[in-house]
């Protein structure tokens, strides 16, 4: 065919493709072409991952991510959406939303009963990517589903990173999906953009080293052994759990699993290059439910000012 094409592409544009075409050459039906004629094909090219960009925007700014979690559909989906645009108001960088599930292992109680209320107020998948969207036609803040594996196969692999695309979801973190299974959505999570949140803790030892080369987005540090909730102090070493990280993870990493203080937060931040809360935040929408919106500023706005 032709010489080799050149091409100049610029995140979220199309390209358009120099490609000379011969007189004989048949393209389509009733489309003539004369010899030497150049033919723009269109050929959409995948933006950068929003997460990948905030990371780089706070590296510049001298800033650690602030990455909050709420439950999606607790009180209700409506809720969802105006708390998600407030979190990012009062200075949350990236938003982890969780599916409910019947059985969150990796939850505490708090996040628990934040599921049992989404899930009886009758949250879907469906209805949560319906929620995506619309938070997508007023804000770019990156969006992560903090779910579990089952509810994936059930809904579908497939048809579950197609919509991610669609919707704009950024990652998904799923924490019952061990490393050595990852490649269950590993292909399909990256075809369709999407970035597949590792976990690493401090007693995965030696796997560690697995883990951490393999991150993408950025790696999710859990600060201690056990399931999510608040906790008042930490045992762990974490000057020796972050420079482990470190020698090995090629992407940023985020501490999360306990953290319910600015005093912690900027404890943490030391450490890695973002926070993440969770029941903290859960916490006020189970004491406040649809009046959260005040509070969840509040605390918000305390927390951004130590990172």
């Amino acid at each position: 065919m032709a010489d080799q094409v050149k091409i100049a592409v610029q995140a979220g544009t199309a390209l358009q493709a120099e490609m000379p075409v011969q007189a004989e050459t048949a393209l389509q039906a009733e489309m003539p072409v004369q010899a030497g004629t150049a033919l723009q094909v269109e050929m959409p090219v995948q933006a950068e991952n929003r997460i990948d960009l905030k990371f780089k925007n706070l590296k510049e700014l001298g800033k650690k991510a602030f990455i909050a979690f709420i439950t999606a559909g607790d009180p209700s989906l409506a809720k969802t959406e105006e708390f998600a645009l407030v979190l990012e108001e009062s200075g949350v960088d990236i938003l982890e939303l969780g599916i409910p599930f019947s059985d969150p292992v990796a939850e505490g109680p708090v996040i628990q009963a934040a599921s049992e209320r989404a899930l009886n107020a009758g949250t879907k998948i469906d209805s949560v990517f319906e929620t995506v969207k619309k938070i997508r036609a007023k804000s770019e803040m990156p969006i992560l589903f903090m779910m579990y594996a089952n509810c994936i196969y059930v809904y579908g692999k497939e048809r579950f990173f197609a919509n991610c695309a669609k919707t704009g979801v950024d990652g998904v973190i799923v924490p019952d999906l061990p490393l050595e299974e990852q490649w269950e959505i590993k292909d399909l999570a990256q075809s369709n953009g999407v970035h597949n949140i590792l976990l690493a803790a401090p007693t995965s030892d030696e796997r560690i080293e697995k883990i951490a080369s393999q991150a993408n987005g950025f790696l999710y540090c859990v600060s201690s052994s056990g399931v999510t909730g608040t906790r008042s102090s930490f045992s762990t070493d974490f000057e020796k759990f972050s420079s482990e990280i470190k020698k090995h993870c090629a992407v940023p990493a985020a501490v999360g699993f306990g953290v319910s203080s600015p005093e912690q937060a900027r404890e943490l931040g030391k450490y890695f290059d973002g926070v993440i809360i969770g029941s903290a935040f859960v916490k006020i929408i189970e004491k406040y439910a649809d009046n959260s919106a005040r509070y969840l500023k509040e605390f918000a706005e305390g927390i951004r000012k130590v990172l």
